[in-house]
């Protein structure tokens, strides 16, 4: 019995020991520096982003009053959110005569592409923060020794900078598509009812966007900050250390020919 209490005892401590060992190699201090700092703030924004947006839901609607005594006034309320497919979201539309009751119609737009482009880069953005993170708090003498770990972390960086200002400028296109779209009075303008004179069509309460807009507002802080890291990721590239040494270079050999040419 003591054996096997023993073993399990050893077995219980061994992932222990390593998520210890884990911990206790990171070096939290590096936060402090721009590098680090930045990339946790690139982490928080990145759930801010692909969350507000791909969380977002919201409702537009109108009343429709037929003429009609014989039927009472019909509310039309749709719910849409993301990906915002809205030729796919459904509504009944009511018909005031007396042979049908409703018809069933669609919203008008597909906005599904800068929506899901948007959340698919606000989720790579948040994973690759996590190992770089990762690499340079635990591994910091690998990122440091191996020249080949800041110059891919560079070129991601660079690329993370392009694909945030590009995402957040079509979503923000996308999203003011989605308004005209859900506005009460695009939904009473498609309803063939509401041209006639059998009956009287009122708009609904304009779906609210605060979530939806603060999704573009975290995708360009998104931009400026990969934009800003770019410079400190940089700084630990060969091609600085290169720069300095030509600079560093070219300095005797310039005081030497101006040296001769006063001798002159």
């Amino acid at each position: 019995m003591s054996s096997t209490e023993s073993s399990s005892r050893t077995a219980d401590k061994s992932p222990r020991q390593q998520v210890d060992r884990l911990l206790v190699g990171l070096r939290w201090r590096r936060l402090e520096e721009p590098l680090g700092f930045i990339k946790v703030l690139q982490w928080l924004f990145a759930i801010f982003a692909f969350g507000s947006c791909g969380s977002y839901s919201g409702e537009t609607g109108a009343t429709v009053r037929c003429n009609n005594e014989a039927k009472d006034v019909s509310a039309i309320i749709v719910s849409f959110g993301y990906p915002f497919r809205l030729n796919r979201v459904q509504y009944e539309m009511p018909l005031c005569d007396d042979e049908s009751t409703s018809k069933t119609m669609h919203l008008m737009g597909d906005f599904s592409a800068p929506a899901e482009f948007f959340v698919t880069l606000g989720i790579f953005s948040f994973f690759y923060t996590i190992a770089a993170l990762v690499i340079y708090l635990r591994f910091h003498k690998l990122y440091t020794e191996n020249r080949r770990f800041p110059l891919v972390d560079f070129c991601v960086t660079v690329s993370f900078t392009f694909f945030w200002l590009v995402a957040a400028a079509a979503w923000g296109k996308g999203l003011t598509d989605v308004k005209g779209a859900t506005r009460p009075s695009s939904l009473t303008a498609a309803m063939s009812v509401c041209h006639g004179e059998e009956a009287v069509c009122s708009a609904g309460a304009t779906p609210s966007m605060g979530l939806a807009n603060i999704s573009v507002l975290f995708g360009f802080i998104n931009f400026f900050l990969w934009a800003g890291n770019c410079w400190f990721v940089f700084k630990e590239t060969p091609w600085h250390g290169q720069g300095q040494d030509q600079g560093q270079g070219t300095s005797p050999e310039s005081t030497a020919e101006q040296g001769a040419v006063e001798k002159q």
